[in-house]
């Protein structure tokens, strides 16, 4: 018996060109490659499909969308972070930073965020531990500014919990993601069914909250990513100001960037630009904000991230291979990019001894349709 996997007769996705030929995954790791259409015995004909490394997810939704199907509603976490993980397997997502939010507002009589954080984490690195889990888990922090409480949930996590990134998030009315008012009414009081007449005062309430506690809350989530030892991320910078700030504070990654300012002001300071697949797959941002497609074809666009859509991962990553006309280089923006800006060495290319997390894909009028994916060597879709 051997755990050895012959991926035969494939259109290969390596770094900088695509190649016809086999690759051989065994103990984990991808211990060959080479050229040629021909299929040895024991090989899986892959019939012309596209092989490419495991994507690498650095911001999803997707878990909170598990662990709240519909509002108020509190679906058991360890099923919900199961069936959040077989989702992302079955996109062709082998690794993923699962994004939880930090900041809770526990008072006013507006919209109310709980504390879940430190239970969630707790949760996911159980069940990471326990072998439960398909693909591999990594905890992203996302510190909400416009909060309450988020100095002392902070203070709940250490170097141990190993965080991969931390993000700052400002959700103020009235700048970043929500600089059109009216947008951010649409969206809290449809979404989350507020009275339109209590919006004018929620929105003072968050308001008078960020100028109070803002600047503190920022500089406690600076310092906290460093004590951790994770990536720093700025998110929905909109001018070139809040960059040469999240550039100050050592930010390296910038999470959806809402103009072409800000995307530019991030290429200048060496700040990768993350955008969504959705708002590429969709033509544009529901929020009214900069479409990824025009990023893309400015060249500042570097990652794209599947956001509230897991399966748009993939989708989005062959349009802007399309965009671009080279898909080693669209590939890359779902591998080799986000794996290399939070240092993760051992996989998001397909070479020998590196790790064997493979997905093998057909495209069919444009659509992306996975067909297999690999995580370490191991079938997990």
């Amino acid at each position: 018996m051997t755990d050895e996997t012959i991926l035969a007769n494939a259109q290969i996705i390596l770094a900088e060109e695509v190649i016809t030929g086999s690759l051989k995954m065994q103990g984990g790791t991808i211990t060959d490659i080479a050229q040629g259409a021909q299929v040895p015995n024991g090989a899986i004909d892959c019939d012309g499909d596209f092989i490419s490394p495991g994507m690498i997810e650095l911001h999803t939704d997707n878990l909170e969308r598990h662990i709240s199907p519909r509002p108020k509603v509190d679906w058991p976490h360890r099923a919900a972070i199961v069936a959040h993980d077989r989702e992302l397997a079955g996109c062709g997502i082998t690794t993923v930073f699962d994004a939880i939010r930090v900041g809770s507002i526990v008072s006013g009589n507006g919209k109310r965020y709980g504390k879940y954080a430190r239970q969630m984490a707790d949760e996911i690195l159980q069940m990471r531990d326990l072998g439960a889990l398909k693909i591999s888990h990594h905890i992203h922090l996302r510190a909400e500014v416009c909060s309450e409480t988020l100095v002392d949930e902070l203070a709940e996590f250490g170097e141990a919990d190993r965080i991969g990134i931390v993000s700052l998030m400002d959700h103020t009315p009235g700048q970043r993601q929500f600089s059109d008012i009216q947008k951010y009414e649409d969206y809290v009081c449809g979404k989350h069914g507020m009275d339109r007449a209590e919006f004018p005062a929620y929105v003072e309430f968050l308001t008078t909250l960020q100028a109070r506690l803002g600047a503190d809350h920022e500089e406690a989530a600076v310092a906290a990513a460093q004590r951790y030892g994770a990536t720093l991320a700025s998110h929905d910078d909109t001018t070139a100001v809040q960059v040469a700030t999240s550039h100050a504070h050592g930010i390296t990654l910038a999470e959806f960037p809402t103009t072409v300012e800000a995307a530019n002001a991030c290429y200048d300071a060496g700040i990768a630009t993350i955008m969504g697949a959705p708002n590429l797959v969709r033509g544009g941002s529901h929020s009214g904000n900069v479409a990824a497609h025009e990023l893309a074809r400015l060249d500042r666009l570097d990652i794209l991230s599947s956001d509230y859509v897991p399966a748009a991962l993939l989708l989005g990553a062959v349009q802007v291979a399309q965009i671009w006309d080279d898909w080693a280089r669209g590939i890359a923006t779902v591998t080799s990019s986000p794996a290399q800006k939070v240092h993760l060495e051992d996989r998001g290319v397909l070479a020998i001894g590196k790790r064997a997390d493979v997905m093998r894909f057909a495209v069919v009028n444009d659509l992306p349709l996975v067909q297999s994916v690999w995580a370490a060597g191991r079938s997990v879709a």
